[in-house]
Protein backbone atom coordinates (compact mmCIF):
# COMPACT_ATOMS: atom_id res chain seq x y z
CA UNK A 1 0.00 0.00 0.00
CA UNK A 2 1.24 3.59 -0.44
CA UNK A 3 1.03 6.08 2.12
CA UNK A 4 -0.67 8.98 1.36
CA UNK A 5 0.46 10.53 4.85
CA UNK A 6 -1.13 12.62 7.89
CA UNK A 7 -4.01 13.83 6.94
CA UNK A 8 -4.70 15.52 10.60
CA UNK A 9 -5.02 19.11 9.11
CA UNK A 10 -5.44 18.09 5.28
CA UNK A 11 -8.91 19.87 3.88
CA UNK A 12 -11.60 18.31 1.80
CA UNK A 13 -10.86 14.87 2.46
CA UNK A 14 -13.83 12.43 1.84
CA UNK A 15 -14.68 8.66 1.08
CA UNK A 16 -14.06 9.61 -3.01
CA UNK A 17 -11.12 11.00 -3.64
CA UNK A 18 -11.27 12.86 -7.21
CA UNK A 19 -7.91 13.64 -8.31
CA UNK A 20 -6.55 9.55 -7.18
CA UNK A 21 -9.92 8.01 -8.92
CA UNK A 22 -9.55 10.43 -12.16
CA UNK A 23 -5.68 9.69 -12.53
CA UNK A 24 -6.36 6.12 -12.16
CA UNK A 25 -8.87 6.12 -14.67
CA UNK A 26 -7.11 8.34 -17.64
CA UNK A 27 -4.05 5.78 -16.78
CA UNK A 28 -6.28 3.04 -18.09
CA UNK A 29 -7.35 4.93 -21.35
CA UNK A 30 -10.76 6.17 -20.07
CA UNK A 31 -11.96 9.42 -21.71
CA UNK A 32 -11.85 12.38 -20.35
CA UNK A 33 -15.35 12.77 -20.42
CA UNK A 34 -16.21 9.76 -19.00
CA UNK A 35 -14.42 9.72 -16.09
CA UNK A 36 -15.90 12.94 -15.22
CA UNK A 37 -19.31 11.32 -16.32
CA UNK A 38 -18.62 8.46 -14.04
CA UNK A 39 -16.83 10.45 -10.85
CA UNK A 40 -20.31 12.49 -11.00
CA UNK A 41 -22.86 9.77 -10.98
CA UNK A 42 -20.34 8.06 -8.35
CA UNK A 43 -20.12 11.58 -5.91
CA UNK A 44 -23.95 11.78 -6.34
CA UNK A 45 -24.64 8.37 -5.46
CA UNK A 46 -22.22 8.16 -2.49
CA UNK A 47 -23.36 11.54 -1.15
CA UNK A 48 -27.44 11.12 -1.18
CA UNK A 49 -28.41 12.14 2.42
CA UNK A 50 -31.52 11.72 1.08
CA UNK A 51 -31.11 7.74 1.65
CA UNK A 52 -30.26 5.97 4.41
CA UNK A 53 -26.61 4.57 5.23
CA UNK A 54 -27.78 0.79 4.50
CA UNK A 55 -29.53 1.78 0.81
CA UNK A 56 -27.01 4.27 0.11
CA UNK A 57 -23.93 2.08 0.77
CA UNK A 58 -25.94 -0.78 -1.19
CA UNK A 59 -26.23 1.12 -4.30
CA UNK A 60 -22.56 2.45 -4.17
CA UNK A 61 -21.65 -1.20 -3.90
CA UNK A 62 -23.25 -2.22 -7.12
CA UNK A 63 -21.51 0.78 -9.10
CA UNK A 64 -18.45 -0.71 -7.27
CA UNK A 65 -18.92 -4.14 -8.28
CA UNK A 66 -20.92 -4.06 -11.45
CA UNK A 67 -19.54 -1.07 -13.21
CA UNK A 68 -20.60 2.58 -13.16
CA UNK A 69 -22.90 2.75 -16.76
CA UNK A 70 -22.51 6.38 -18.10
CA UNK A 71 -23.50 7.05 -21.38
CA UNK A 72 -20.81 9.09 -23.46
CA UNK A 73 -23.20 11.22 -25.66
CA UNK A 74 -26.60 11.71 -27.10
CA UNK A 75 -27.98 8.49 -28.93
CA UNK A 76 -24.64 7.04 -28.09
CA UNK A 77 -25.13 3.75 -26.00
CA UNK A 78 -24.18 3.07 -22.49
CA UNK A 79 -20.78 2.39 -21.41
CA UNK A 80 -19.69 0.30 -18.37
CA UNK A 81 -16.59 2.56 -16.48
CA UNK A 82 -14.90 -0.01 -13.73
CA UNK A 83 -14.01 2.20 -10.72
CA UNK A 84 -11.52 -0.98 -9.97
CA UNK A 85 -10.16 -3.99 -11.42
CA UNK A 86 -11.87 -6.85 -9.92
CA UNK A 87 -9.77 -9.52 -12.27
CA UNK A 88 -6.70 -7.66 -12.06
CA UNK A 89 -5.89 -6.83 -8.70
CA UNK A 90 -2.47 -5.91 -8.92
CA UNK A 91 -3.64 -3.49 -11.64
CA UNK A 92 -5.31 -0.91 -8.54
CA UNK A 93 -3.63 1.91 -6.75
CA UNK A 94 -3.78 0.45 -2.84
CA UNK A 95 -2.97 3.59 0.12
CA UNK A 96 -3.73 4.24 3.35
CA UNK A 97 -4.05 7.85 5.15
CA UNK A 98 -3.49 8.36 8.76
CA UNK A 99 -5.40 10.33 11.16
CA UNK A 100 -8.01 11.56 8.11
CA UNK A 101 -10.10 14.53 9.25
CA UNK A 102 -13.59 14.39 8.05
CA UNK A 103 -15.92 17.41 8.73
CA UNK A 104 -19.69 17.06 9.76
CA UNK A 105 -22.07 16.49 7.31
CA UNK A 106 -23.48 19.84 8.15
CA UNK A 107 -23.69 22.35 10.86
CA UNK A 108 -24.96 20.44 13.55
CA UNK A 109 -22.81 17.80 13.60
CA UNK A 110 -19.06 17.08 14.18
CA UNK A 111 -16.09 16.01 12.75
CA UNK A 112 -14.42 12.80 13.23
CA UNK A 113 -10.80 12.08 12.32
CA UNK A 114 -10.41 7.88 12.08
CA UNK A 115 -7.32 6.32 12.80
CA UNK A 116 -6.36 4.82 9.37
CA UNK A 117 -8.41 4.82 6.17
CA UNK A 118 -7.82 2.50 2.89
CA UNK A 119 -8.52 3.80 -0.26
CA UNK A 120 -8.57 1.59 -3.42
CA UNK A 121 -8.02 4.01 -6.52
CA UNK A 122 -9.35 6.87 -4.10
CA UNK A 123 -12.21 5.61 -3.15
CA UNK A 124 -12.13 4.45 0.87
CA UNK A 125 -13.15 0.80 0.91
CA UNK A 126 -11.90 0.56 4.84
CA UNK A 127 -11.32 2.30 8.04
CA UNK A 128 -9.31 0.73 10.89
CA UNK A 129 -9.27 2.29 14.65
CA UNK A 130 -6.02 1.60 16.73
CA UNK A 131 -5.72 1.25 20.47
CA UNK A 132 -3.50 0.69 22.85
CA UNK A 133 -2.61 -2.29 24.07
CA UNK A 134 -4.00 -1.50 27.18
CA UNK A 135 -7.41 -0.16 25.47
CA UNK A 136 -9.89 -2.87 24.44
CA UNK A 137 -10.83 -3.05 21.38
CA UNK A 138 -14.57 -2.44 22.31
CA UNK A 139 -13.42 0.71 22.46
CA UNK A 140 -12.51 1.15 18.69
CA UNK A 141 -15.80 -0.81 17.49
CA UNK A 142 -18.18 2.04 19.69
CA UNK A 143 -15.74 4.22 18.24
CA UNK A 144 -16.47 3.11 14.51
CA UNK A 145 -20.21 3.31 15.74
CA UNK A 146 -20.42 6.47 17.09
CA UNK A 147 -18.59 7.40 13.87
CA UNK A 148 -21.38 6.45 11.66
CA UNK A 149 -24.32 8.43 13.54
CA UNK A 150 -25.93 11.50 11.71
CA UNK A 151 -24.29 13.68 14.28
CA UNK A 152 -21.05 12.64 13.39
CA UNK A 153 -19.65 11.92 9.93
CA UNK A 154 -22.50 8.98 8.34
CA UNK A 155 -21.68 9.93 5.02
CA UNK A 156 -18.14 9.01 4.84
CA UNK A 157 -19.44 5.90 5.42
CA UNK A 158 -21.32 5.22 1.98
CA UNK A 159 -18.63 3.60 0.48
CA UNK A 160 -17.23 1.44 3.32
CA UNK A 161 -16.92 -2.14 3.26
CA UNK A 162 -14.48 -3.31 6.06
CA UNK A 163 -14.83 -1.58 9.26
CA UNK A 164 -12.10 -2.73 11.75
CA UNK A 165 -10.82 -2.26 14.93
CA UNK A 166 -7.79 -3.62 17.40
CA UNK A 167 -5.29 -3.66 19.10
CA UNK A 168 -1.88 -5.83 19.73
CA UNK A 169 -3.14 -7.78 22.45
CA UNK A 170 -6.73 -8.83 21.07
CA UNK A 171 -6.04 -8.37 17.80
CA UNK A 172 -8.44 -7.36 15.51
CA UNK A 173 -12.40 -7.51 15.31
CA UNK A 174 -14.32 -6.46 11.98
CA UNK A 175 -17.43 -5.65 10.65
CA UNK A 176 -18.81 -3.50 7.95
CA UNK A 177 -21.98 -0.59 8.27
CA UNK A 178 -24.11 -0.14 11.08
CA UNK A 179 -22.74 -4.10 12.32
CA UNK A 180 -23.69 -3.76 16.10
CA UNK A 181 -20.88 -4.70 18.56
CA UNK A 182 -21.50 -8.18 19.19
CA UNK A 183 -21.47 -9.23 15.83
CA UNK A 184 -17.70 -7.97 15.47
CA UNK A 185 -16.08 -10.77 14.04
CA UNK A 186 -12.21 -12.19 14.53
CA UNK A 187 -10.30 -13.41 11.61
CA UNK A 188 -9.06 -16.94 12.52
CA UNK A 189 -6.05 -18.41 10.29
CA UNK A 190 -3.08 -20.08 11.35
CA UNK A 191 0.57 -17.80 10.34
CA UNK A 192 4.03 -17.38 11.42
CA UNK A 193 3.28 -13.96 12.16
CA UNK A 194 3.07 -14.07 16.61
CA UNK A 195 1.70 -10.28 16.71
CA UNK A 196 -2.05 -10.89 16.42
CA UNK A 197 -3.25 -7.50 15.00
CA UNK A 198 -0.66 -7.62 12.31
CA UNK A 199 -1.46 -11.53 11.38
CA UNK A 200 -4.89 -10.07 10.87
CA UNK A 201 -4.53 -7.54 8.76
CA UNK A 202 -1.30 -9.09 6.88
CA UNK A 203 -4.09 -11.93 5.77
CA UNK A 204 -7.47 -9.87 5.34
CA UNK A 205 -5.73 -6.87 3.81
CA UNK A 206 -3.50 -8.60 1.44
CA UNK A 207 -4.70 -6.83 -1.97
CA UNK A 208 -5.73 -10.22 -3.74
CA UNK A 209 -7.46 -11.08 -0.75
CA UNK A 210 -9.11 -7.89 0.26
CA UNK A 211 -10.68 -7.30 -3.28
CA UNK A 212 -11.67 -10.65 -2.76
CA UNK A 213 -13.62 -10.46 0.16
CA UNK A 214 -15.36 -7.21 -1.18
CA UNK A 215 -16.50 -8.83 -4.49
CA UNK A 216 -17.25 -12.53 -3.38
CA UNK A 217 -18.20 -12.52 0.06
CA UNK A 218 -20.53 -9.65 1.12
CA UNK A 219 -24.30 -9.93 1.26
CA UNK A 220 -27.04 -7.12 1.87
CA UNK A 221 -29.26 -9.25 4.02
CA UNK A 222 -33.27 -7.84 4.57
CA UNK A 223 -31.43 -4.36 5.61
CA UNK A 224 -28.47 -5.86 7.25
CA UNK A 225 -24.86 -6.07 5.21
CA UNK A 226 -22.98 -8.68 6.32
CA UNK A 227 -19.33 -9.88 5.86
CA UNK A 228 -17.90 -13.73 5.62
CA UNK A 229 -16.38 -15.41 8.62
CA UNK A 230 -13.28 -17.08 8.07
CA UNK A 231 -14.79 -20.40 7.61
CA UNK A 232 -17.29 -19.35 5.21
CA UNK A 233 -14.55 -17.93 3.20
CA UNK A 234 -11.95 -21.00 3.38
CA UNK A 235 -15.27 -23.18 3.07
CA UNK A 236 -16.74 -21.46 -0.51
CA UNK A 237 -12.66 -21.51 -1.75
CA UNK A 238 -12.39 -25.09 -1.20
CA UNK A 239 -15.49 -25.86 -3.13
CA UNK A 240 -14.96 -23.43 -5.91
CA UNK A 241 -11.82 -25.67 -6.56
CA UNK A 242 -13.95 -29.00 -6.32
CA UNK A 243 -16.68 -26.92 -8.97
CA UNK A 244 -13.74 -25.99 -11.13
CA UNK A 245 -12.39 -29.53 -11.52
CA UNK A 246 -16.50 -31.16 -11.99
CA UNK A 247 -15.96 -32.71 -8.55
CA UNK A 248 -19.21 -32.69 -5.75
CA UNK A 249 -18.18 -32.23 -2.33
CA UNK A 250 -19.76 -31.54 1.35
CA UNK A 251 -19.45 -28.97 3.45
CA UNK A 252 -19.55 -29.84 7.25
CA UNK A 253 -21.34 -27.16 9.18
CA UNK A 254 -22.28 -26.85 12.90
CA UNK A 255 -25.08 -25.13 14.15
CA UNK A 256 -25.03 -21.28 13.28
CA UNK A 257 -21.89 -21.49 11.42
CA UNK A 258 -23.32 -19.78 8.63
CA UNK A 259 -24.47 -22.03 6.29
CA UNK A 260 -27.04 -20.00 4.51
CA UNK A 261 -24.58 -17.41 3.42
CA UNK A 262 -22.06 -19.75 2.66
CA UNK A 263 -24.60 -21.52 0.33
CA UNK A 264 -25.53 -17.83 -1.04
CA UNK A 265 -22.08 -16.63 -1.83
CA UNK A 266 -21.32 -19.86 -3.22
CA UNK A 267 -24.45 -19.74 -5.40
CA UNK A 268 -23.74 -16.49 -6.53
CA UNK A 269 -20.06 -17.52 -7.26
CA UNK A 270 -20.95 -20.73 -9.75
CA UNK A 271 -23.92 -18.30 -11.59
CA UNK A 272 -21.12 -15.54 -12.56
CA UNK A 273 -18.18 -18.15 -13.22
CA UNK A 274 -19.57 -21.52 -14.74
CA UNK A 275 -20.92 -21.72 -17.80
CA UNK A 276 -24.63 -22.94 -17.93
CA UNK A 277 -24.69 -23.77 -14.20
CA UNK A 278 -27.87 -24.89 -13.50
CA UNK A 279 -28.47 -23.33 -9.68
Amino acid sequence: YDYLGDWTDREGNTNIEPDLLCTWLKKRGVEDALVTRALHILEKTAGDTSKSLYDRNRTVYDLLRYGVKVKPDVGENMQTIWVIDWKRPEKNDFAIAEEVTVLGADAKAHGKRPDIVFYVNGIALGVLELKRSTVSVAEGIRQNLDNQKKVFIEPFFSTMQWIMAGNDTEGLRYGTIETKEKYYLAWKEQSAIENPLDRALSQICNKTRFLELIHDFIVFDAGVKKLCRHNQYFGVRAAQENVRQGEGGIIWHTQGSGKSLTMVWLTKWIRENVKDARV
